[in-house]
């Protein structure tokens, strides 16, 4: 009468690593997803640190994150690691109202995003 175990989603040399709210638009932190993408992730750590933008912090310690996970879940060689995918999505939306001239106020948005990455090893070194 137990619920069934949901399938693994992903291949058994990737891991994966998930921020579900951080405070900053989709748009400027897929500017820094798309910096990643595709990179070692020695690389990829050296291009996130050099950064100078206020979010490659979090997506640094995201990926150290992602990098952990494979390293002790799932046994992979963190040498060999690859960001094999870093996907950017909307989150909510902070409402908020600023006082505008002649009694007027106006709309201020505060959008959050989420990231995920996965890293894995090439099928080649596997």
């Amino acid at each position: 009468m137990s619920k069934k175990s949901n399938p693994r989603r992903l291949s058994e040399n990737e891991a994966n690593a998930s921020l579900k709210s951080l405070r900053i638009s989709a748009q400027k932190l897929n500017l820094i997803a798309h910096m990643i993408r595709g990179k070692k992730v020695e690389q990829a750590l050296r291009d996130l640190m050099l950064c100078r933008k206020r979010a490659a912090k979090d997506v640094q310690k995201l990926l150290l994150s992602a990098v952990a996970n494979a390293e002790t879940n799932h046994g992979l060689d963190i040498d060999a690691l690859i960001v094999h995918e870093a996907y950017v999505g909307k989150n909510i939306t902070m409402k908020r109202f600023m006082a505008r001239a002649r009694g007027r106020g106006t709309r201020i948005l505060k959008p959050f995003s989420r990231i995920n990455i996965i890293v894995g090893t090439s099928e080649g070194a596997v």
